[in-house]
């Protein structure tokens, strides 16, 4: 933890009226890449705001307002920002769309911009349609539910198999009937949930077990349950294979099994509107040519992944041990101040990975990594934080303190008042207040940290607190997953 508690009167949370996604290229175009002047001095800002409107025409109408705009997901291997850099596939198949359109309608110094909208999964499609954006893209497979709707470009990626992957807590897994019977966490809504249900479907023809579905937490990407796999906190996920291949270089401990395989035939393409043929002809053109690299990344971006701060692995026989050596104290806190003991946990495992002994450069201690002047300040007042049942205590008054002096707002989810309480705890609340307004700003959701608050996280204060977010989200699911195993083992016993 960063930064001790910082007196103040309180600060006034504002309600907030929800703002529709697509505003956020007002953000994008207006806040982050243009020099910051008052709106009504500059005809340029005002030809921007356009960008908000609502436009349904073709490729002819996007050069003559030299605005192509690309609706993408936040995503780590997509789409996403550090600082004001932007990063991720999604963002190079684009500049690289851009740059050729450019070349072929020879523009000179006129050219054709392809500006970035980051929406949420459920409102790819639909703001394509209403005409918030001219391109979506997010590494999306052809279907025919989804061509009831949109149109498609011709595939960047053909032969697209559903593969398995594994990680140090898996069981051996030989072939596909190995399946039978054992873990995979999926999350409801993916293709792979889908592909599962059919495969059990054919292993109950043969009087096989079928595979146990674990349902995972929609919060959680593809990379998300391939980190956890990863650390051993969960023990097997399906992806797509070229997502696989990707990560493989990011993930040291993760093991691709291209030859178990639960689906194939996979076509991934850009979306565009119906009746929108000259932009898919540009599109097809540039396809025919693009259709490797591009879409996966490069060399530099792969290198700066493999250098963040993923998830460890907490659920190992030595943390494991931890776990159970300090459960109750946690317990009796976290019950004390109103809180998820199991998210104190995680956020505790985050911090010090459960280890009292641990004391920081900058001086924080303990299994909460509290700093002396936190725990002495008169909104904690718990002296002697060396000692562990101390430590665990001041840890959580501080964010009792937190949550109740910055997020104690009925707009605020209880799942969302906690996440921003845990990036205050690393970053500060007054920095975090500060991200949400720039949220609303952006027309993103304030009151919400996935997809959100943590977008402008990533820009102002780069990625360190996003990802510290995260981890503790994924280690409290691991903490879950621990404590319904307990579960289960006791009811077996006292049958």
């Amino acid at each position: 933890m960063k930064d001790a508690i910082r007196i103040a009167a309180g600060v006034n949370q504002s309600n907030g009226r929800f703002r529709f996604v697509w505003l956020t290229v007002f953000c994008f175009v207006i806040f982050v890449f243009m020099p910051s002047v008052p709106l009504a001095q500059t005809d340029e800002v005002r030809e921007m705001l356009k960008l908000t409107e609502v436009w349904t025409g073709d490729f002819d109408g996007m050069v003559k307002r030299r605005v192509i705009r690309a609706l993408v997901v936040h995503n780590k291997m997509l789409y996403f920002l550090d600082g004001a850099t932007q990063r991720g596939a999604s963002y190079d198949g684009l500049k690289e769309f851009e740059k050729f359109v450019n070349k072929k309608l020879k523009t000179k110094t006129l050219k054709i911009n392809v500006v970035f909208i980051p929406v949420t999964r459920d409102q790819l499609l639909p703001s394509l349609v209403k005409g918030l954006g001219d391109i979506a893209i997010a590494n999306l497979t052809i279907t025919p539910e989804r061509k009831k709707t949109v149109d498609f470009s011709d595939p960047l990626l053909t032969g697209v198999s559903e593969i398995l992957i594994t990680g140090p807590a898996a069981p051996a897994i030989k072939c596909l009937d190995d399946l039978a019977g054992k873990k995979i966490d999926v999350r409801p809504s993916s293709s792979y949930y889908g592909s599962l249900k059919r495969l059990n479907a054919s292993f109950k023809k043969q009087g096989k077990p079928p595979v146990k579905i674990i349902l995972a937490d929609e919060y959680l990407e593809d990379s998300d349950l391939l980190e956890m796999v990863n650390a051993g906190l969960i023990p097997m996920v399906i992806v797509d294979n070229h997502k696989a291949r990707f990560w493989a270089e990011i993930f040291d401990h993760i093991t691709l099994h291209p030859d178990i395989v639960v689906n194939t035939g996979g076509e991934i393409a850009w979306a565009i509107r119906k009746n929108s043929p000259k932009l898919k002809a540009i599109i097809n053109k540039f396809v025919k040519g693009h259709k490797k690299g591009t879409l996966l990344g490069n060399i530099v971006f792969k290198r700066y992944l493999k250098d963040n701060k993923w998830a460890r692995n907490a659920m190992s026989p030595k943390e494991l041990k931890k776990f159970q050596d300090t459960v109750a104290l946690f317990r009796k806190y976290a019950d004390q101040y109103g809180f998820d003991y199991l998210k104190i946990m995680a956020l505790a495992y985050q911090e010090s990975q459960l280890d009292h002994s641990k004391q920081s450069h900058a001086g924080a201690i303990g299994i909460m990594q509290l700093l002396p002047s936190t725990a002495r300040d008169p909104n904690v007042n718990i002296p002697d934080i060396k000692v562990l049942d101390k430590n665990i205590h001041a840890g959580n008054k501080y964010l009792r303190f937190l949550d109740d002096r910055y997020f104690n707002d009925s707009s605020i989810d209880l799942l969302n008042q906690m996440l921003f309480t845990f990036a205050s705890y690393n970053a500060g609340p007054g920095k975090v207040t500060r991200l949400r307004k720039g949220a609303a700003k952006m027309g993103l959701d304030p009151n919400v940290w996935f997809g959100n608050v943590e977008v402008v996280a990533a820009k102002r204060i780069g990625r360190e607190t996003v990802q510290y977010v995260s981890n503790i989200y994924k280690y409290y699911i691991a903490y879950r997953l621990i404590v319904d195993q307990l579960h289960i083992k006791n009811k077996r016993k006292r049958k």
